[in-house]
């Protein structure tokens, strides 16, 4: 009878190690993981703010886990399993281990984590992944390469508020289905979103502009550079002014007495401030194309001046690579849903498919 005792408890241990063994940690600078836009990398963690921020991983195995800390438990990510979104998760203020799937088949699978929000619900730091399986070579970075600058329609605010209330609180914010992931997606492209609501190219609901944040790794840092040289996009998309459309005609607001005192700028200042962003970028990427765009919200409707700032600064560029794209006024209220970020998509498809050649 003893001898059968120590029979099965050594079965459960080696079983039990067996189990364990299954569990490979992998850190966050692992060379097994792929990172998908602007990311801060620490000795003992992976900082992710960015809207569509993804972090993925190939492995054979049934299950994964994440150690993960919030700045403010605000944020939300998309959970995708071999392209397939499952789930998503909220990272609470706490270092915490989440089981981000479990009970696949034993078989080569793909992970992503994919940041729904924007960075202004906060910082997530990542640490690392526990693969209940073995680790598969990293996912192989896609050929071609998107960069978008928007507001809140590229970071898909409020797309998932059926309510008509337009609530811009992050449970309702989705960036994976706003126009640019679709459209990064069709192409199968890598893409960095460097977006943020609110945000214009003189003025935005806040005192950071376009201008000033276009470059940052860390978007509440000022001194926190983005190394340009890491990525190189072949298109660059670039969609504002509807913010700067608001404000400039809102003399009382904080923000407009603080960029232009009690004078709205007139057509040539807009124009000209509209150029020398553009300028900045394409002093960044001088091979890219881009594609200076525009809407779906009301800075498109019929009798808007803002399309033809756009126009006219891109003339005044005299550079055949940067071209214009608008997308009609969609007369509805608030931001756009998530039947007209797809029909953005398709728009935005289709003149790449017809003007670009990568």
């Amino acid at each position: 009878m003893k001898k059968r005792l120590c029979l099965l408890l050594t079965c459960v241990i080696m079983i039990h190690l067996h189990t364990q063994a299954q569990n490979l940690i992998i850190k966050s600078n692992d060379p097994h993981i792929h990172y998908m836009g602007r990311v801060v990398q620490t000795d003992n963690s992976a900082q992710l703010s960015w809207s569509a921020t993804t972090v993925s991983i190939n492995f054979k195995g049934t299950g994964v886990k994440v150690k993960l800390k919030d700045e403010r438990g605000e944020n939300f990510y998309n959970v995708v399993i071999d392209g397939k979104v499952i789930s998503k998760i909220q990272p609470d203020s706490t270092v915490h281990t989440y089981t981000l799937v479990s009970g696949l088949k034993n078989g080569h699978h793909k992970l992503e984590l994919f940041k729904r929000t924007e960075w202004a619900m906060g910082k997530t730091w990542l640490y690392n992944f526990e693969v209940d399986g073995s680790l598969l070579p990293a996912p192989v970075t896609k050929k071609r390469k998107i960069e978008f600058y928007g507001n809140s329609i590229t970071c898909g605010y409020a797309v998932e508020d059926s309510s008509g209330k337009d609530r811009g609180s992050a449970p309702y914010e989705n960036s994976y289905i706003s126009y640019a992931s679709l459209t990064a997606r069709h192409f199968n492209a890598e893409y960095h979103l460097v977006a943020k609501s609110g945000i214009g190219v003189l003025i935005s609901w806040f005192p950071l502009i376009m201008p000033e944040m276009y470059d940052r790794v860390d978007a509440t840092d000022a001194a926190s550079k983005w190394d340009f040289s890491t990525y190189t996009p072949d298109l660059v998309v670039i969609n504002l002014f509807q913010n700067d459309s608001w404000l400039v005609m809102r003399p009382e607001h904080e923000q407009f007495k603080a960029k232009f005192g009690e004078k709205a700028p007139d057509a040539k200042a807009i124009v000209a401030a509209y150029s020398e962003l553009v300028k900045k970028i394409r002093a960044k990427h001088p091979k890219a194309e881009i594609i200076c765009a525009l809407g779906n919200m009301d800075a498109t409707r019929k009798g808007s001046a803002w399309p033809g700032y756009i126009k006219e600064a891109v003339a005044g560029l005299h550079d055949a690579k940067i071209r214009t794209c608008f997308f009609p006024y969609k007369d509805t209220p608030g931001h756009p849903n998530a039947k007209e970020q797809e029909a953005m998509a398709n728009q935005l498809i289709a003149y790449i498919s017809k003007n670009i050649k990568w």
